[in-house]
């Protein structure tokens, strides 16, 4: 009984080896083998070789990113139904900061540089305006070839003028020895320099003006010595003529007697 047994299982085994070996079969010869286990991964998916994907497949979708509207670390779905993930955006790296701090740095040193430029170039015009006006006015003040002038013989006698003038007053009191040269060397220069002493008033009469309370009281001055000189012209006229009057009754007398006497 069991050499039976043992004689159909030997039978069997034969029969399915001759099968096996009769079954007709397509090889190729460079056809890559293809590994018909099943993963022990879940997640594992094996990638079709390129002979055997259909025609028909469907291509792979990307996943699209949305718009920086959309807040970072969302899922939003997409047409098709999968979930497109999208990245957070990157920040600024250190050497960007540094580099747009620099920017900064430079920008306010070059504004102020630029600034200490303007600074100086406006008060080196200042002092270039003020020396051409004071060249200028030099030159006002300088007679016109026309009227004659000297200045050089002409400055001489006014400093010759005062220096009397401070000599003559040099026993009176302070105001009097102060006034002196001044009075002495004002009436010489209106007398040898007249046109370079009217430049001169001229001018100080300009600067005068750009303080009202200097003007106004130069203004009174004038007025005073124009009313002082006026009635001391009119009582040396009233003088002259009294004079003259006495002078003529004492001739007419004398020759009164001169005729009597005859």
């Amino acid at each position: 009984m069991a050499a039976r047994v043992l004689l159909q299982r030997r039978a069997l085994a034969a029969a399915a080896l001759g099968g096996v070996a009769l079954m007709p079969a397509t090889a190729l010869a460079e056809s890559p083998a293809v590994d018909k286990r099943k993963p022990i991964y879940d997640d594992f998916e094996a990638l079709p070789s390129p002979a055997s994907t259909p025609a028909s497949a469907p291509q792979a979708i990307e996943p699209k990113r949305e718009t920086s509207n959309s807040s970072s670390g969302d899922k939003a779905p997409s047409g098709n139904g999968e979930l497109a993930v999208v990245r957070p955006p990157r920040g600024p790296t250190p050497t960007d900061q540094l580099a747009v701090q620099i920017g900064k740095a430079r920008l306010a040193l070059y504004r102020y540089a630029v600034a200490a430029e303007d600074r100086v170039n406006a008060t080196m015009d200042r002092a270039f305006g003020l020396e051409q006006s004071f060249t200028r006015t030099l030159a006002s003040l300088a007679p016109a070839r026309e009227s004659g002038e000297r200045l050089l013989p002409g400055a001489v006698y006014v400093l010759v003028a005062a220096m009397a003038g401070s000599i003559v007053a040099r026993n009176r009191n302070v105001l009097l020895r102060a006034a002196a040269p001044l009075a002495f060397g004002v009436g010489a220069a209106w007398t040898v320099l007249p046109v370079t002493s009217r430049n001169v008033a001229d001018l100080a009469w300009e600067y005068e003006q750009r303080v009202p309370a200097v003007r106004d009281a130069h203004l009174r001055v004038r007025e005073g010595l124009e009313k002082g000189a006026s009635f001391a012209r009119v009582h040396a006229r009233l003088g002259v003529r009294y004079v003259d009057d006495k002078v003529t009754d004492a001739r007419e007398i004398v020759e009164g007697w001169v005729k009597q006497g005859k």
